[in-house]
């Protein structure tokens, strides 16, 4: 794999550190700043809206130029706003870092897929998207804990610090590493936009959005599940949690080798799998070895539907793949809106602490079928955009 890839995924360990760092440090903001603690966890939501505002504006404005200037530009709205939070007097001004930062967040990851598709073979380019989601899958494992302990120990504006210092790292490598990559000549954001007039455009952000709903509907409410039902100790839930987090570094390179051998196919097999993963940890959850293997299960097999999903979409876009590839990107924020939205109603329900899971399991048993009815047969106007077939 070509050098410039691991600059990309350090840029999405940057990212992936903004968004899942703040979370172990929401106590430490919120008594700082005087505010309630749903007030500081808004820099949670805020940020994760922001994360689909910024994958379709900011993608569809920076569409036709240069695609490595567009990413040094992205790390540098980056650094800025996580520059604004370590220094944030107050806590508005904290938001607007935070706001700053997810606007890169699609577009880095929407353009950063291209550019990483670009520098590899046809039959590399899951494997290429999958090394740079690595940077955000690590994020994933190292986020909390790492965010929280440099919290703890120098307070959690040194958090912010830390990261500011990542992303000048980053900055220097995509500078140094990733070569041009110019946009299409005729790209022009009436093409970008002209992809998602193709059906099966939006049967694979419909796939993104059900896939990760199902999986982040389960885990969002995680927590509850270990403590109330599997009967975990408050205090081993954050070292359960990075067991899902080395799950879901390890699928989302599996993934990537199995949707360049055969997308649609491995695509299929892993929703089913990850049906059955969900459905088998509501019904075992009591069980605290099964819980275990589970929650490491359903990182895995959750992540490793991601190096497909981008790829299926900029397949299908692959004459104009920025814009759709950043609309995916928010499909996956859109998704763990959902997912959460739905386990939580499930919740409220009084179904108990394990229906999240089963909510899960419902949702990605639909992201199958959408992917089922989608694949049965590619509509003839579109095979003359794919030159290479999909399994």
């Amino acid at each position: 794999m070509p050098i410039g890839l691991l600059a990309l995924a350090l840029g999405g360990f940057g990212i992936g550190l903004t968004e899942f760092g703040i979370i172990g440090l929401l106590p430490q903001v919120a008594a700082d700043f005087g505010v309630t603690e749903p007030v500081a966890g808004y820099l949670v939501s805020g940020y994760a809206l922001s994360v689909a505002v910024g994958a379709l504006a900011l993608t569809a404005a920076i569409a036709r130029f240069d695609r490595k200037k567009v990413l040094l530009a992205l790390m540098v709205l980056f650094i800025a706003g996580n520059l604004i939070s370590a220094i944030a007097p107050v806590y508005p001004v904290l938001m607007m870092g935070r706001i700053v930062a997810a606007l890169c967040h699609g577009a880095f990851f929407g353009v950063g897929s291209v550019v990483a598709a670009d520098m590899v073979a046809p039959n590399r380019r899951a494997g290429a998207i999958a090394l740079m989601f690595g940077g955000l899958t690590a994020a994933n494992v190292l986020g909390v804990p790492l965010g929280t302990l440099l919290g703890q120990q120098f307070g959690w504006r040194s958090t912010f610090w830390a990261i500011t210092v990542i992303g000048v790292v980053a900055l220097a490598g995509i500078r140094l590493l990733v070569p041009p990559t110019p946009a299409p000549t005729e790209a022009s954001l009436r093409g970008e936009l002209g992809a998602f007039r193709r059906p099966q455009v939006w049967v694979s952000a419909a796939v993104t959005v059900l896939a990760f709903g199902g999986m982040f509907g389960a885990f969002t409410y995680i927590a509850f599940t270990l403590t109330e039902v599997s009967g975990f100790a408050a205090t081993t839930v954050p070292w359960l949690l990075v067991l899902f987090g080395a799950g879901t570094f390890a699928g989302n390179f599996a993934g990537g080798k199995l949707a360049d051998r055969a997308l649609n196919t491995s695509l299929a097999a892993i929703l089913a799998l990850l049906t059955v993963v969900l459905a088998v940890f509501a019904l075992t959850a009591r069980s605290q070895a099964m819980t275990v293997v589970s929650l490491a299960l359903m990182g895995a097999v959750g992540l490793a539907t991601a190096p497909g999903l981008q790829l299926r979409i900029m397949r299908y876009a692959q004459d104009a793949p920025t814009m759709a590839s950043g609309a995916n990107i928010a499909a996956f924020n859109l998704g763990n809106a959902l997912g959460a939205w739905l386990g939580g109603l499930a919740l409220g329900a009084g179904f108990g602490f394990v229906s999240p899971l089963w909510v899960g399991a419902g949702i990605t048993a639909a992201g199958l079928a959408v992917l089922l009815a989608g694949s049965v047969r590619l509509p003839r106007r579109h095979k003359t955009l794919i030159s290479y077939q999909l399994d």
